[in-house]
């Protein structure tokens, strides 16, 4: 087990001890659209979220409302009744979607004499340290759930696997992901924005939002009619890290949301980014309705809970009180509530 030490770090003692520098922290941008559910103590690990199936849809096709061979004009007329005759009584049918509670948990460990005697205030360090790298462990959770959506889109002509992936975001794959969204029924997530007095602003439709890494912003930019952030009428963004708008999607970058390096066709002459120089990067471009996912807590320890034990608490593991720990653990889940409401489109970028 790796333990902090007093001579583990250099100290800067005989040395100008200037500010400590600024450090490199994540960027947290998934929970904002999502839905946050509870799980009461003591009740169980599993917590099972549950829905009614339209009439006329399935458990395995739960966004439809005309049922299989019928039209709205079909569909209609099956309610109409015939004098004297009761119509036949129908039931509803629930869809059960599984949560089950993972605990999550960092620790630290650190010296009495490193504790006592080092310059800097290395446990406040740690205590830092620890908060980040768990907001970046729950972000990476849900990241991953979101990835493993089935409903998938793929960037290229004729494309219809991560293998075929040969071309970048364009104006025809996201309109065909926000098609699929409107055709299973999504409702948008931001309302629409009006313009204000202030000179050049725009107003923004009510949208879906999608989420990609911040190499994609380029090819971003590039949808014709692309909005930035600054041409909103009125400055209501979901997240300091949004990029703008096209049509009725909202763009939130982050160097969190990592591609999947080298998982595309073959790179010739595409001019696309490539690890290796082979086969291109591919980067999921998350699309998400309302209530299309949600992230589950433990009720009362919603937030992550600190664990600090200071060197000096002696027992018969450390009878001179040597070590002490600081971390932090947390009970969380998270997954896809209704597959037809969250969309995985694959696309490479283009190597700057």
């Amino acid at each position: 087990m790796a333990i902090q030490n007093f001579d583990q770090q250099a100290a800067r003692l005989g040395k100008m001890a200037g500010e400590i520098m600024a450090h490199a922290k994540h960027t947290e941008v998934l929970t904002p659209a999502i839905q946050n559910l509870d799980m009461p103590k003591n009740k169980s690990d599993t917590l099972v979220v549950r829905s009614w199936v339209p009439f006329g849809g399935t458990v395995s096709a739960p966004n439809s409302f005309f049922g299989t061979g019928l039209t709205g004009d079909t569909f209609a007329a099956s309610h109409i009744t015939q004098e004297g005759i009761t119509p036949a009584a129908d039931t509803i049918v629930p869809r059960d979607v599984t949560l089950q509670l993972n605990q999550y948990m960092a620790l630290y460990a650190l010296t009495d004499k490193d504790f006592d005697l080092y310059e800097d205030d290395v446990a406040e360090a740690m205590k830092e340290q620890t908060g980040e790298r768990m907001g970046l462990v729950r972000e990476m959770a849900i990241y991953g759930q979101m990835k493993s959506s089935t409903n998938k889109f793929y960037a290229g002509s004729g494309a219809t696997s991560r293998s075929g992936v040969n071309t970048t975001v364009a104006e025809r794959y996201v309109s065909k992901v926000v098609r699929s969204l409107l055709a299973n029924h999504g409702q948008v997530i931001t309302k629409i924005l009006s313009p204000s007095t202030d000179f050049g602003t725009t107003s923004v439709e009510a949208a879906y939002v999608c989420y990609v890494h911040t190499d994609a912003e380029y090819d971003i930019r590039r949808l014709p009619g692309f909005r930035e952030v600054a041409a909103y009428g009125q400055r209501k963004v979901i997240s300091e890290y949004e990029l703008g708008t096209w049509q009725r999607v909202r763009f939130v970058v982050s160097p969190e949301l990592q591609p999947v390096l080298a998982g595309g066709a073959a790179i010739g002459t595409t001019g696309l980014s490539s690890i290796g120089g082979v086969n291109i990067d591919i980067y999921p471009f998350i699309f998400l309705s309302k209530d299309a996912f949600a992230q589950v807590s433990l009720r009362g320890s919603a937030a992550i809970e600190p664990i600090f034990l200071p060197p000096g608490a002696k027992d018969k593991n450390d009878p001179g009180g040597q070590r002490g720990y600081i971390g932090a653990k947390f009970w969380h889940t998270s997954g896809v509530l209704n597959q037809g409401w969250i969309a995985v489109l694959e696309a490479g970028v283009t190597a700057l």
